[in-house]
Parts: C-alpha cells; sequence; structure tokens
C-alpha cells in the first residue's frame, strides 16, 4: 500500500513525460490532477485504515537491496508521518489545480511536480537512513527546475542559491547518518536496528550537529534562512505553495524522527541552546516580516518565525509540546498555503504585489472581495486567534514548552504579537481604504480561483475547531517515542543545570 503512494506519481510523471502523441497544457494538467487526486485518495484510504492506537510503523514494507551497504527498500507510517503524507497529498492536489493553463513546456511542469511529490512521500515514508537520504536528494531536483524555468525574473539566481544551501544540507545529514551507523557498529541503515546508545556524548554531540545544521538549512533557522525568501518570490504561486506547505517539513520531520529519537542524550544536552536558537528565529522572521513591503516577501519571512515554534516544541521534547510541534506542522503548511494562493491571486488579478501600490482591495464593487475576505481569515489563523488551527497549535506549544524552557517561551511568544503587527499592515495597506488609481478595473475573479482556498479555509476552521481530530492520529506515537528517553533525558538536563 505503501509503495503505490510512491509509484503512482512516477507513473504519470512518465506517462505525461514520455507520452509519444501530443499531449496539450490543458490535457496534461488534468492527467496530471487525476494522478493527484488519486494519490490524495490513497493517503486517505491509509488514514481510515489506520490505527491511531498503535505506535508502531503499519504497513510496513521491507525488501532487501543492496546487502553489502546495508541499504534495505524499507516504509512504513506511523502517527508522526501520516499527517504530513495527507498534507502533501492535498497540496499537490491544489498546486496543480492552480496551476496557468497556458504556461510553457507543461507537460515538462507536471511531470516534475509529480516527481516532487513522489520525493516528499519517499522521504516520509522511509526507515531506512540511507533512503530517507536518496528521496531527500530526489526532491530537490524537480523543486531546482520548477523555479529555474518557471520562476520571476531573477529565477537563476533564486535556484542556485537554493541549490547550493540545500547541497550543503544535503552533505552534512549523510556524514551525520554514515557516521551513526558505522560508529554505533550497526550491520544496516534501519532504523529499528539502529542503536546510539552506545556511542559518548562528544560523538553523538557532533553527530547532532550536523543533522541540526543539516535540516536547519531545509526548515530554514537562522541564520541558514536567506535561501528562502529568494526562492518565494521567484518561484510562481502553485510551487510556493508546495514549498512552505510541505518541503520545510521535510526539515522539521528530520529533526524529530534523526535528532531527538535517534541521538536523545545529545539532544537533551542542547536542548537550552536549541531553544535559543529558537527564540531568534522567531524573532527574526517577524522582524524581517514588518519590514518587507512585497507581499509575497512578508509571507515568506513570517515562516521562517513560525517553523521557529517547531524547534522551540521539539527542543523541550515533552509529550505535549512534541505533538504541538506535529500539529504547528500541519497548522503552518494550511495557513501558509492559503496566504500564498490569495497572494497569487492578487498579483494576477492586480498585476503588482507591492503594499505601496496597491490599495482598497476590499471594496465591494471593484476590488477583490472574497479574496479579501479569505485573507482576514488567513491572517487571522496565522496570529493564533482562537477558533483556528493557528491558534490551537501555537498553544500546545507554548502550554508543553513552558515547564521546561520558561524565559525562550515567554519569549517566544512575543512573535505571536509581532505576527499581528505585520499582518495588520498587510490588510491595512492592501486591502483597506479607497481603491488606488493603479489597479482599477480588476479583472473578474472565478470560483475556480477561489476553490483552493476555500478548502484550506475550511480546514483551518475545522480543525481550529476540533484539534482531536488531528492530534489522536500522533499522540500515541509521540508518548512512545519519548518514552525510552524520558531517563536518559532528566539525568542528561540534570546534569547540565548542575554544571552551569
Amino acid at each position: 500500500m505503501l509503495s503505490a503512494l510512491i509509484l503512482l506519481p512516477l507513473f504519470g510523471a512518465a506517462l505525461i513525460g514520455f507520452w509519444p502523441a501530443q499531449m496539450s497544457g490543458k490535457l496534461s494538467r488534468r492527467v496530471a490532477l487525476l494522478f493527484a487526486i488519486l494519490i490524495f485518495l490513497w493517503t486517505g484510504l491509509l488514514a481510515i485504515k489506520f490505527n491511531p492506537a498503535e505506535a508502531n510503523q503499519q504497513f510496513a514494507e521491507f525488501i532487501p537491496w543492496i546487502d553489502s551497504l546495508g541499504l534495505n527498500y524499507n516504509l512504513g507510517i506511523d502517527g508522526l508521518s501520516l499527517p504530513l503524507l495527507v498534507l502533501n497529498g492535498l497540496l499537490t492536489c491544489i498546486a496543480i489545480y492552480s496551476s496557468d493553463e497556458s504556461l510553457q513546456r507543461p507537460r515538462f511542469y507536471y511531470s516534475l511536480i509529480l516527481l516532487l511529490c513522489a520525493g516528499v512521500t519517499g522521504a516520509f515514508l522511509a526507515q531506512d537512513l540511507l533512503l530517507f537520504f536518496l528521496f531527500y536528494e530526489l526532491e530537490l531536483i524537480p523543486l531546482y527546475l520548477l523555479i529555474a524555468i518557471w520562476g520571476g525574473t531573477r529565477r537563476s539566481y533564486a535556484a542556485t542559491k537554493f541549490m547550493i544551501y540545500t547541497a550543503v544540507s544535503g552533505i552534512l545529514i549523510l556524514a551525520s547518518f554514515l557516521g551513526m551507523v558505522w560508529l554505533s557498529g550497526s550491520s544496516s541503515f534501519a532504523l529499528e536496528t539502529l542503536d546510539t546508545s552506545t556511542l559518548s556524548l562528544t560523538t553523538q554531540l557532533l553527530l547532532l550537529g550536523g543533522i541540526l545544521v543539516g535540516f536547519g538549512i531545509k526548515i530554514p533557522l537562522v541564520p541558514f534562512h536567506t535561501w528562502l525568501p529568494d526562492a518565494h518570490v521567484e518561484a510562481s504561486t502553485p510551487i510556493s505553495v508546495l514549498l512552505a506547505g510541505v518541503l520545510l517539513k521535510l526539515g522539521t520531520y528530520g529533526l524529530l524522527r534523526f535528532g531527538m529519537n535517534l541521538l536523545p542524550e545529545a539532544w537533551t544536552y542542547l536542548a537550552p541552546w536549541l531553544a535559543t536558537w529558537a527564540v531568534i528565529s522567531v524573532l527574526f522572521g517577524s522582524s524581517c516580516a514588518i519590514a518587507q513591503t512585497d507581499m509575497k516577501k512578508m509571507v515568506a519571512y513570517s515562516s521562517i518565525g513560525h517553523m521557529g515554534y517547531v524547534l522551540l516544541a521539539a527542543a523541550a521534547a515533552t509529550p505535549l509540546s512534541t505533538l504541538g510541534a506535529v500539529m504547528q506542522m500541519i497548522s503552518h503548511g494550511l495557513i501558509s498555503a492559503l496566504l500564498f494562493l490569495l497572494v497569487g491571486v492578487v498579483y494576477k488579478k492586480a498585476g503588482s504585489r507591492d503594499l505601496d501600490v496597491i490599495k482598497g482591495l476590499l471594496n465591494p464593487e471593484r476590488g477583490l472581495p472574497v479574496i479579501g475576505s479569505l485573507m482576514v481569515l488567513g491572517v487571522m489563523a496565522s496570529a493564533g486567534v482562537p477558533g483556528m488551527v493557528g491558534f490551537i497549535s501555537e498553544f500546545i506549544v507554548f502550554r508543553g514548552s513552558y515547564p521546561v524552557f520558561p524565559v525562550q517561551t515567554l519569549i517566544s511568544m512575543i512573535g505571536t504579537g509581532l505576527t499581528a503587527v505585520y499582518f495588520l499592515i498587510l490588510m491595512d495597506r492592501a486591502f483597506f481604504g479607497r481603491l488606488s488609481a493603479q489597479v482599477t478595473n480588476l479583472p473578474r475573479v472565478f470560483w475556480s480561483d477561489r476553490i483552493p482556498a476555500v478548502i484550506l479555509a475550511v480546514l483551518i476552521v475545522i480543525f481550529g475547531i476540533q484539534p482531536a481530530w488531528l492530534a489522536r492520529w500522533t499522540e500515541p506515537t509521540i508518548t512512545a517515542m519519548l518514552n525510552p528517553q524520558n531517563v536518559v533525558a532528566t539525568v542528561s538536563l540534570d546534569k547540565a543545570k548542575s554544571k552551569t
């Protein structure tokens, strides 16, 4: 069942890319959307068959591959990866549906999106360190091409910068994975057989350092964040949706799965520093967002701040905070996808994202009133207004992190206030007031442009009102993941405090 999630997008990409007859852009889009819907429905079937009370890997698949390297085709799914898989399927559908029918080289474009989906899916399913790395690297190539070919005026610069940063990320992650396997004496890269408890604390810290920097680039965390605003600004709207909604989650997923889970002693030793790092990312990303005049760049910097909450929760490593980290990943995926979609519609209809140019878009007669109303909902969710998924995810993060790191948690909460500030600036300058002369006679917005945003908005409200529907999948896995390390973590934390 799990291999089908990887094979479906691969088959779809091959069908669209190598179909011998002529295939129009409209037909290519329809075929790609059909495969994306099948992938999403398949993840929904997995969610139905998934047993939330079972903490171990489910639907496991194992095929021996390269014995000399200790590499096996080993897949599995648990409460940590299942929500992210469903999110990936949903946003892939939305990205393909939202793509411009008149874009150039459509067959290549839709093939790359499906390849991207396959790489991300494989990374979330992999239960082998080396297999995860192969899928992690696989998704880089399609994303690079999607930015470099269909991006904005500075697309070559943004794509090259993205590739350089992520190449360094991959090197550090691979080095850490190889070190964990070789130094622990393991005969394979399988997660279930890897025992890092025999490694000294110094060795664990070195390995964890590579994982932190490698996945910190992907998240991204300050100071490894500079590639993200450029990539978002130059990427097309559907690619920004995938980049913010799913691809950044590979970094936070990697920290939880391979950092906190495999190196708990070193993780706990560095936890105070990680919490401080999270505070810096939250405040820096939020402060930079306030200074932006480009709507898309403002939303991009907001992602840096909100992903810092995930690091704070992971640093605390309590069952409640870790659950909050997973919920924050899903929450940010839905909210950021909604915001980027709406910014894309504004740019398409108004011809500008500059807050110094556009104004009064909430005008009920000549503006974009429905888009503006959805934007109000999106910024309220991002700012943590109660009744939406952004509030409950951040509340769980803060509630779970406060007993361990009260000072860092209280400072990070300033970020929610800053979020309200920069999004109020966006709403005030772009949507309220008199419609500016530069954006009069706006083209009509059809419901086909609104449907993806409406779907995301409904999900944001539903999970905000009933967060248990989201938490029930993850809670048993998080509890089982943290239980074996509780004693070690407590002892290490006490030692660190006594030394301080």
